[in-house]
């Protein structure tokens, strides 16, 4: 990963090759055709379809695009969750490739964490399928999934079974079908990780598996990550990132995003403070990207790509590989993710939460074909 200073004293990412943008933003759904679009998250399979899914109300909804982004299916609502955990990061996780769409959400109600399954391109869903095996222990509503290029998954979660917030996981062998016995990945030795904030998980072209979660040691909420070489069934020691501590006597609902490139590279981003740095082969060597908050992250042939906010309802900002600084994509946004085929080619898609005038709805644009 090669760095590279602006004028303004920004540090973003930077790659030999350069990118542009493929195209403006698409209006995935609008408020009233389902009433308060929430928390979309997006997956991009291997031919390049675009899925995304987000919460409304109690609703979980699929839509799904075959144009690289340029229009966005009706939705399809997936089931109904009693209070659907919803809001600052909770909501729906989703993972597609090209036979198969897998969408998981938390009910506040139930405290489980379920898993959802189309094989015919988001058109009928079937499920639900548990995901904790230990009820209600996920009530919380923090969690993440990803999939590997050899079809498995990994679904982590704040876990309360312990009677502390600890970081669990569950692999499926089967992209989503069955889930194996849920693993402990970290257990604070102060008590608690941090209970608010979300977990993120990825995988490794070899299959290894990356977790990363805020951690609360000694009043400090700082980002930690741990590598599992065995498919999930253990995980190695929790490892602090970044040279600073952001001492904190509160939860700052903020959990940071990480990626491993198809070489293997780890790139994390996160936010201590009101700034967002990054980290790559060296955990501790911390590099400043800019000010702001809700980072996330996705790893392609071509390097990373980081979205961040300026602020909740604020601007929402790209850095890609090959700039030499990130670029507004859109005011008055909320919650973004980026992302990418697990192949690493393919296009990679922003989609976010839009308020203006009081009228909410859910924004996607490809930045790279």
């Amino acid at each position: 990963m090669n760095l590279c200073s602006s004028v303004s004293g920004v540090v973003i990412l930077m790659l030999a090759c350069n990118q542009s943008f493929a195209d403006k933003p698409v209006q995935v759904i609008a408020n009233g055709a389902v009433v308060n679009p929430r928390q979309p998250q997006s997956a991009v399979d291997e031919d390049g379809g675009i899925h995304v899914a987000f919460g409304g109300d109690d609703g979980i909804y699929y839509c799904g695009s075959a144009d690289k982004g340029q229009s966005f299916s009706r939705p399809v609502k997936i089931a109904v969750v009693s209070k659907l955990a919803l809001g600052m990061r909770r909501g729906p996780r989703i993972v597609a490739n090209r036979e198969n769409i897998v969408v998981t959400a938390i009910s506040h109600e139930s405290g489980d964490l379920s898993a959802w399954r189309s094989t015919d391109n988001g058109k009928s869903w079937q499920g639900p399928v548990k995901v904790n095996d230990s009820p209600r222990h996920a009530r919380e509503g923090l969690h993440a999934m990803a999939s590997s290029a050899t079809r498995k998954l990994c679904c982590t979660w704040l876990d309360l079974r312990n009677g502390k917030t600890q970081l669990f996981c569950s692999i499926s062998d089967d992209f989503g079908k069955t889930w194996n016995k849920n693993r402990s990945i970290y257990a604070s030795p102060d008590g608690s990780i941090c209970e608010c904030c979300h977990p993120a998980v990825t995988f490794d072209a070899e299959g290894n598996i990356y977790a990363m979660w805020r951690n609360s040691l000694k009043g400090s909420r700082d980002l930690y990550f741990a590598v599992s070489r065995n498919g999930g069934t253990t995980f190695g020691d929790g490892v602090k990132l970044g040279k600073g501590s952001w001492q904190l006597n509160a939860c700052p609902m903020d959990g940071g995003y990480l990626a491993v490139d198809p070489t293997g590279k780890m790139t994390t981003v996160w936010r201590r403070g009101k700034e967002i740095y990054i980290t790559g082969k060296d955990p501790l060597d911390e590099q400043l990207v800019g000010t702001g908050e809700q980072p996330w992250a996705t790893a392609t042939n071509d390097g990373t790509y980081l979205v961040w906010l300026s602020n909740r309802n604020g601007k929402l900002w790209l850095a890609t590989p090959g700039d030499g600084k990130p670029k507004k994509i859109a005011d008055n946004a909320s919650d973004p993710v980026v992302t990418a085929p697990v192949t690493g080619k393919g296009p990679v898609v922003i989609v976010w939460e839009s308020r203006s005038d009081q009228t909410k709805s859910i924004m996607a644009q490809v930045v790279h074909e």
